[in-house]
C-alpha cells in the first residue's frame, strides 16, 4: 500500500535535490492532518447523502479526522459537483455522487465542468437497482408480454418519470430503442404524483428503484416485470433480472462513486478507496444500506473511471436519439 510519508534525511539525495521544487507541506504532513468534506450535490435523503452519512462516522474513525457532510444541490446535481472539480486537490474536498453526473453532459450543455478530465475517481460504493412495473389492470406478466402488447400498439401505451432527463426517464428511453417500441413518456414532478398515477392506471407504467416498488408488488398494486442487475437482487431474489427477460444489455443500475478533484496525489486516491471497502466491511454499514434499498459495492478507481466513459457515451446516444431535453 502506498503512503504520504514525512520527509526526513533518509529519504536520500534525489529528494533532497528536488526539496526546493516541492511545497515543504507535502512532504512534512501525512494526509489527513485536518477535516475532510465529503460533498453531496443533493438534498438530504437521497442515495448520495445516504451513503456519504453513513460512511463518514466508521471512516473518520479510521482516518482519525472529522468527516464533515455538505449538501450543496441545485441544478440537478450540477452545482455541487462544480464546486469539487474546482477545489484543491488534495483529499480534503470529495464529491459523493450518483450514475447522473455520467448523465449531465448529454442533458446541460455547456456544463462547467468536465466529468472525465475534472475528476479523479475512488471507487463505487453502491447500486441500486430499477424495475419495471406495471399496473396489473395492463395485462402483461412479463417483458416480452409488454414489448408485443406496445409493437401491436405503437404509441398507444404510455408511461411516466419523476420528469425529463431523469434517471427513470433515461433507462426507460433506453428500453425503447433496446426493444423498438413506441410508449410515450408523461413526466411528472417527482416521483409521488407518477407511482400515484401509476397505482390508479392513469399511466400503466415506469421505471422505479426496486426498494420503492417492492411494497406495491407485495399488495398487488403494482407488478414488477424484470429488475436491473448483472444478478438477481439481494432485495428481490424471486424477479428476474433484464438479461433474464431476455435483454441482456439492459444495464441501467443506479450506481453510486466517490470522486475526487483531478490531479489528486495517487496515494490519497489508494488511501481513500481502501477505508471506503473498510467501512463497506463493516456489518452494520452494510445493514443500513441496504435498508434503504443500496447495495454495497466495492471498485478500483480505474473500473469507477472507466464505467463513467462508458456511461458517457451510452446516455449521450440515448440522449440524442430520444431527442431528450431536461427539465
Amino acid at each position: 500500500m502506498m503512503s504520504i510519508r514525512p520527509f526526513t534525511a533518509g529519504i536520500g539525495w534525489l529528494a533532497a535535490a528536488l526539496l526546493p521544487a516541492i511545497p515543504l507541506p507535502a512532504l512534512s504532513q501525512a494526509y489527513p492532518d485536518k477535516p475532510v468534506r465529503f460533498i453531496v450535490p443533493f438534498t438530504p435523503g437521497t442515495g448520495p447523502d445516504i451513503l456519504a452519512r453513513t460512511l463518514s462516522e466508521p471512516m473518520s474513525k479510521r482516518l482519525g479526522v472529522p468527516i464533515i457532510v455538505e449538501n450543496k444541490a441545485g441544478a440537478s446535481g450540477n452545482i455541487g459537483t462544480d464546486q469539487v472539480a474546482k477545489a484543491a486537490p488534495d483529499g480534503y474536498t470529495l464529491l459523493f455522487t450518483v450514475n447522473t453526473f455520467s448523465m449531465a453532459p448529454a442533458l446541460y450543455k455547456p456544463l462547467s465542468f468536465d466529468p472525465v478530465n475534472d475528476f479523479a475517481p475512488v471507487g463505487e460504493i453502491a447500486v441500486g437497482n430499477l424495475a419495471l412495473v406495471v399496473n396489473p389492470a395492463l395485462g402483461v406478466n412479463s417483458v416480452a408480454d409488454l414489448v408485443a402488447l406496445a409493437k401491436s400498439k405503437p404509441g398507444a401505451l404510455n408511461y411516466a418519470s419523476p420528469g425529463n432527463g431523469t434517471p427513470h426517464h433515461l433507462a426507460m428511453e433506453l428500453f425503447k430503442q433496446q426493444m423498438g417500441v413506441d410508449i410515450v413518456h408523461v413526466p411528472y414532478k417527482g416521483t409521488a404524483g407518477a407511482v400515484t398515477d401509476v397505482l390508479a392506471n392513469q399511466v400503466p407504467m415506469m421505471i422505479l428503484p426496486v426498494h420503492v416498488a417492492l411494497p406495491y408488488a407485495k399488495s398487488g398494486k403494482l407488478r414488477i416485470l424484470a429488475v436491473s442487475g448483472d444478478k438477481r437482487s439481494p432485495l428481490a431474489p424471486d424477479l428476474p433480472t433484464f438479461k433474464e427477460a431476455g435483454m441482456p444489455g439492459f444495464d441501467v443500475d443506479l450506481w453510486y462513486g466517490l470522486l475526487a478533484p483531478a490531479h489528486t496525489p495517487p496515494a490519497v486516491i489508494e488511501r481513500l478507496n481502501q477505508e471506503i471497502a473498510a467501512a463497506l466491511a463493516q456489518s452494520e454499514v452494510r445493514d443500513t444500506l441496504l435498508k434503504q434499498g443500496l447495495i454495497p459495492v466495492t471498485s478500483t478507481p480505474e473500473a469507477l473511471g472507466t464505467l463513467i466513459r462508458n456511461d458517457l457515451a451510452r446516455w449521450e446516444s440515448v440522449v440524442v436519439q430520444g431527442k431528450i431535453k431536461a427539465d
